[in-house]
């Protein structure tokens, strides 16, 4: 359970694979939580990095049990939210579509090409409907915060590209790689979505770090992709992502009042469901993740 101490504001931190636990976590509180949409992929770690309080799930749960469609995502953000957590940042393995964008490099992604198939993607559903605006995915200001940070902390980064989500497990077929090139993808994943379309309905500013371990397989100077070369390309590079986790937390951190970029209040002009026509346990169980968006409330006579 959450003590009301436990409630401060936290940056919320989502890590994939080869980031198993938070390096460099002091304070450590280990919860167990239990949302409207169910438990989260792994009990939620409380703590601070650098004096920052933060908490931290793995998506794929303790031991990588969890294959991308099997991620329960909502709730993951629903315990995030559920112990304070404002800023989401997302750590993800991807291979790497472009030259640009090397292994051993990070691309602080600013856009998404949503190719999943099998997940749950919104909060909203039969008594309430609405749709976010989702032009551009991810918050500017965390973005322009991991920039700074990836140079403070001497990590080469790239700053914007396009993570195009696969459904998997399976990797890509050649054929689909050099598809996802022409499409202008800059890296490959299976788990950046739904996440950042639920970030956004939870009015969550969110930012992504993805990690290039290889080049998928479309590069023919390179080895195709598999599971055990990712492990030793996020191992190889543990360093330079604790680096950067630290830089960007401290920063994020010093946020406060309403995002520039409105992230905290998408859900002002998104339902389309007349008040008196909303589902009020729709209404409760959105309101669990997005708390601020009491105008929601059908109002009374």
């Amino acid at each position: 359970m959450i003590s009301p101490a436990d409630q401060v504001q936290r940056i919320g931190i989502l890590g994939g694979s080869g980031l198993q636990q938070l390096p460099g976590l002091e304070d450590v509180r280990l919860v167990e939580l239990e949302t409207p949409f169910g438990a989260p992929s792994s009990p939620v770690t409380l703590g601070t990095l650098d004096g920052v309080p933060v908490a931290f799930v793995q998506r794929h749960g303790i031991g990588h049990r969890l294959p991308p469609a099997s991620i329960n995502v909502r709730a993951n953000i629903a315990a995030l939210r559920n112990v304070g957590c404002t800023q989401l940042l997302s750590v993800s393995a991807v291979g790497s579509l472009s030259h640009e964008a090397p292994p051993g490099t990070f691309v602080l992604v600013d856009q998404f090409i949503d190719r999943t198939l099998q997940r749950e993607k919104t909060f909203f559903g039969p008594g309430l409907v609405g749709h976010v605006p989702f032009g551009d995915p991810v918050c500017a200001r965390m973005r322009s915060v991991l920039a700074a940070s990836a140079q403070a902390a001497d990590v080469q980064a790239r700053d914007g590209g396009t993570y195009v989500v696969m459904e998997g497990p399976q990797f890509s077929t050649r054929a689909e790689s050099n598809l996802y090139r022409q499409w202008g993808g800059t890296v490959i994943g299976m788990t950046a979505m739904p996440e950042a379309k639920l970030a956004r309905e939870a009015e969550l500013c969110y930012a992504m770090i993805a990690i290039p371990t290889d080049f998928d397989c479309w590069h023919e100077a390179h080895e195709d992709v598999n599971a055990t070369l990712v492990a030793q390309r996020m191992a190889d590079t543990l360093a330079l992502t604790r680096r950067l986790l630290n830089k960007a937390v401290v920063r994020l951190g010093e946020h406060q009042g309403q995002c520039p970029c409105g992230c905290d209040h998408a859900l002002d002009t998104a339902v389309m469901t007349a008040p008196e026509h909303r589902d009020p346990q729709m209404v409760a169980r959105l309101l669990s993740v997005a708390p601020n968006a009491t105008h929601l409330r059908a109002k009374k006579d």
